[in-house]
């Protein structure tokens, strides 16, 4: 996003993002299978700087179901398994909050968290989740952890009829560091789309679960319903690469286990 002062995006920010999603132009092909695509952009080879672009076509899940389930932290905890930790910090805007994530990253890498500004829009039947990294004085990077930073990652959702959506996800991230090749291969050809039938399955179970877990709580619908703290902007600040630790793992192979921390 911005390259200096914390901003909340506006609406060609939203439109930035959603032309990225639908463009091909510049993007490789990695995998093509039951609905799912994966596109690569290569930006800095030699540090295994990257965009990614998953997209899937949900012929089971309507777009309204997908955005809930995107955006609940709680049911988020019970799918995801990569998940580590995940919370939210405040909110700046009825449609902006931060927060933090944690995640486990393919052996022998260390683990990667991030703080991000958060935004998310509805425009007509779509809906649009994305965030960028920001800094907080109350969430420094942890000594067990690598912090990474997000240039610019979040979801696109399609409505294509009461239970037909279209899910794209645009991500990138950087993890800090070089990291080995087959890291990159396997995120495009494996993980991510795994990640995405992932999503799926979660949205499919979605209703069972949220009427036994507090039904009527959506706060990203209804703003009204949310207890986060507001934060104030000058609290926040754009993460800086150069300002983070920068590990080289790129010699680390995918048998290798790493040490204990």
């Amino acid at each position: 996003m911005s390259e200096g002062s914390v901003a909340i995006p506006d609406d060609r920010a939203f439109a930035s993002f959603k032309a990225e999603c639908l463009c091909e132009e510049g993007w490789n092909v990695t995998y093509n299978k039951s609905g799912i695509t994966v596109w690569i952009q290569s930006l800095d080879e030699e540090k295994s700087l990257h965009k990614i672009k998953c997209r899937m076509v949900c012929n089971d899940v309507s777009a309204e179901t997908m955005y809930d389930v995107l955006h609940d932290t709680e049911y988020r905890r019970k799918w995801d398994s990569s998940v580590i930790e995940t919370f939210d910090i405040g909110r700046l805007t009825v449609n902006t909050d931060v927060g933090y994530y944690s995640w486990r990253c393919p052996k022998p890498l260390r683990n990667r968290d991030v703080v991000t500004l958060r935004s998310w829009l509805q425009i007509g039947k779509d809906y649009i989740i994305m965030n960028y990294s920001v800094k907080h004085s109350k969430y420094p990077p942890k000594k067990d952890m690598v912090r990474a930073i997000s240039v610019q990652t979040g979801y696109m959702i399609q409505h294509r009829g009461p239970t037909h959506c279209v899910l794209t996800y645009l991500a990138q991230v950087d993890p800090r560091g070089s990291l080995p090749k087959w890291v990159v291969n396997k995120s495009s050809l494996f993980l991510a789309p795994k990640a995405m039938k992932k999503i799926n399955k979660a949205c499919l179970k979605y209703s069972e679960w949220k009427q036994r877990h507090n039904k009527a709580y959506k706060p990203w619908l209804f703003p009204e319903q949310t207890t986060l703290p507001i934060i104030p902007l000058c609290e926040l600040s754009i993460q800086h690469a150069d300002s983070l630790e920068n590990i080289d793992e790129s010699c680390l192979t995918e048998t290798q286990e790493r040490d204990s921390d």
